[in-house]
């Protein structure tokens, strides 16, 4: 069991341990503001990237099929079965592409890519449908994160 002067010794060693950390990120503080903008904007652009590759995929083998959304469904992911070619019900692990505005039970037309019909999205959307939501929050990120970072930086001198 600790004693109270024990106790106190190891809270003073973590405090010695963790100042130099406190006092790199203090004066770091700006570069890590804009360093997130910057991860923030990478990260949709990346994200825009992945679903254009999907969507040129799905050109390149194109079906279409009528899908049944699923209960289940959740913000991350929208479930939907499906029958492909061959007669064989799917239903996509990462769910559909662009699922805004459906419903369980609804029936909605999809495309797919018949060598590989995990790559399901909402017949009619693509990628260039995200890139305003995107752009939109890119530019919300950088109008906080970016006078923040300034204001910052000009406190630091």
């Amino acid at each position: 069991m600790m004693t109270g002067t024990t106790r106190t010794r190891a809270i003073d060693e973590l405090a010695s341990l963790l100042r130099p950390i406190g006092r790199f990120v203090t004066t770091r503080l700006p570069e890590i503001v804009a360093g997130i903008a910057v991860l923030a904007t990478v990260l949709a652009v990346l994200a825009l990237a992945g679903a254009a590759l999907d969507d040129r995929a799905i050109a390149a083998n194109p079906a279409v099929a009528q899908a049944e959304v699923l209960e289940g469904s959740s913000f991350q992911r929208t479930l939907v079965r499906f029958t492909v070619a061959n007669g064989e019900a799917v239903v996509p692990e990462r769910g559909v592409f662009y699922p805004w505005g459906l419903q369980a039970g609804e029936s909605v037309a999809v495309q797919y890519d018949v060598t590989n019909p995990e790559l399901v999205r909402v017949a009619g959307r693509s990628a260039l449908d995200g890139v305003l939501p995107l752009a939109l929050g890119v530019v919300a990120v950088w109008a906080v994160l970016g006078p923040l970072a300034l204001w910052l930086r000009r406190r630091r001198r």
